[in-house]
């Protein structure tokens, strides 16, 4: 049984969903997201979101909550906006942005420079005596948390002194180095 599934989904003001035969399209002031979706069914009643599953099957119960918090993460999306920080930690770990171009220096023989997807807004923001921070924003949070993975996977944290691209509030696995 999908817990998540059964909990209906709440439309907020100034957002509609209009659902067609497989996909289902959600507008609101940020933007517009359009999902396909199968072997379920989704209906609006009474300013909420509902999705049902035809049967118990294994593929049923695996989509049933799948579709709901992928229409749930849209609504939220083009409402209020999703949010990714990276902080950059290391010596000389550097990040500027012109633009939707972002240039980073994380320590190779020359920077990066990442084109942006026009839907996604970037900041960085370098403050003395700080690690630089860059923030990702954009109603897709897919799109959102893929150009931050796509950022992060450049020089991912090590173990043993931290260095490296981290999700802003990551916990890091730190490991003991050599004892003398």
């Amino acid at each position: 049984m999908s817990r998540i599934g059964n909990n209906p989904v709440a439309i907020p003001e100034g957002v509609t969903v209009e659902v067609k035969e497989n996909e289902v399209v959600v507008k609101g002031k940020l933007g517009e997201l359009t999902q396909e979706f199968s072997a379920v069914d989704i209906k609006i009643e009474e300013n909420q979101v509902w999705v049902t599953r035809p049967s118990d099957s294994k593929e049923h119960k695996a989509k049933h909550g799948l579709y709901r918090s992928l229409v749930k993460n849209m609504i939220e999306g083009v409402s209020k906006g999703w949010t990714k920080e990276l902080e950059l930690v290391g010596v000389g770990y550097r990040a500027a942005n012109q633009g939707q171009k972002l240039d980073i220096a994380l320590g190779f023989s020359h920077n990066i420079v990442i084109d942006i997807a026009p839907e996604v807004k970037v900041e960085t923001v370098s403050e003395k005596g700080k690690n630089p921070i860059i923030k990702l924003t954009s109603f897709d949070k897919q799109l959102v948390g893929q150009i931050a993975a796509k950022i992060r996977a450049f020089r991912k944290p090590e173990p043993y002194k931290g260095k490296g691209v981290k999700f802003v509030g990551e916990q890091l696995r730190r490991k003991a180095g050599k004892s003398a």
